[in-house]
């Protein structure tokens, strides 16, 4: 390798016109988004989700607006064997793969004695794993074919940051982040762009559903947390056109909104502020945590029984 390839890397996908994109978690959020804008560019796509209903939905929607669907199939991601025969069917059928998105996801947050096992087999089962298998089965072909390609995982803010409440869903985040950073480097002799997707707040269904352990979602005060994330999080729209234009320039870090790159760089450069910050939301967390559960306790009430989302999303 020369050192001008040491420094410099040609777009491998400047343009989705024409390519062939494999989309997890297509059926709702920003999969859904990313899959909409990816056929207003002109990609013939391959989706998949865990909601055979939603997926179908969405392909029709997709088709509606003159979009190219090649194949499309409900599953779980966590599970290597369906993958694997996933991606026998997609070889099959429709042929090597030009990008590769892993966008879905499932999220829970709470305390690491609130935490139960189930919850961080979860998040690492679906959130780390599930691209994982995605990788295996779908980019040795890519490297076989030898034409290039790009691979975009989906992480989230909270792979970057250490976000109050957030040790389960940030141990599968800050994997896929890993994971992501040395396939930069392994898959660039073989033409194939990564890019890592941070999201911070993106308004989507997730919002509403994600479990948050321990916590009584209908105290006015977490209400009011929620509300106050609606008005600050990004349309699943935006977060898509960003995916896309990461792709188009090769970016190895995305993010869709300003908040959390400027949260990046200020928690690099500047480690013992970002340390007291995190220690102050750490701190307003607690207190939201205590707050709700002594009004619980005075209505008599008890926290409901936590079962973790598995709607899909990002972020």
């Amino acid at each position: 390798m020369g050192l001008k390839d040491l420094i410099v890397m040609k777009t491998p996908v400047p343009t989705l016109a024409g390519r062939t994109v494999l989309i997890t978690g297509a059926a709702s959020g920003i999969g859904r988004a990313t899959a909409k804008a990816a056929a207003d560019d002109g990609a013939h796509l391959v989706l998949t989700d865990l909601h055979p209903d939603a997926l179908d939905a969405a392909v029709a929607e997709i088709g509606a607006d003159g979009g190219s669907v090649v194949y499309h199939q409900a599953g779980d991601i966590s599970d290597h064997d369906w993958v694997r025969s996933f991606a026998n069917q997609v070889d099959a059928e429709v042929g090597v793969m030009d990008v590769v998105m892993n966008i879905a996801g499932v999220s829970a947050w709470g305390t690491v004695e609130n935490l139960e096992h189930r919850h961080w087999r979860t998040m690492v089962d679906v959130n780390l794993m599930g691209p994982i298998h995605i990788i295996e089965c779908f980019v040795p072909q890519m490297i076989r074919r030898g034409q290039g390609g790009h691979l975009v995982n989906v992480s989230s803010a909270a792979g970057l940051l250490a976000l109050p409440w957030h040790a389960a869903y940030s141990a599968s985040k800050f994997g896929l982040r890993g994971v992501s950073e040395v396939l930069r480097f392994d898959l660039r002799r073989h033409g194939i762009g990564v890019s890592l997707v941070c999201p911070g707040g993106v308004d989507t269904p997730l919002v509403e559903s994600v479990d948050i352990v321990g916590i009584n979602r209908d105290d006015r005060r977490v209400k009011a947390a929620i509300n106050q994330f609606h008005k600050s999080a990004v349309s699943p729209e935006k977060a898509a056109d960003a995916i896309l234009k990461g792709i188009r320039k090769n970016h190895f870090l995305v993010y869709t909104s300003f908040d959390i790159r400027f949260g990046y760089w200020w928690s690099r450069k500047f480690a013992l502020p970002y340390e007291i910050a995190m220690r102050v939301a750490n701190d307003q967390f607690d207190r939201l945590a205590k707050a709700t559960a002594r009004s619980s306790e005075r209505a008599g009430l008890t926290a409901p029984d936590d079962t973790t989302d598995t709607d899909v999303t990002s972020g």
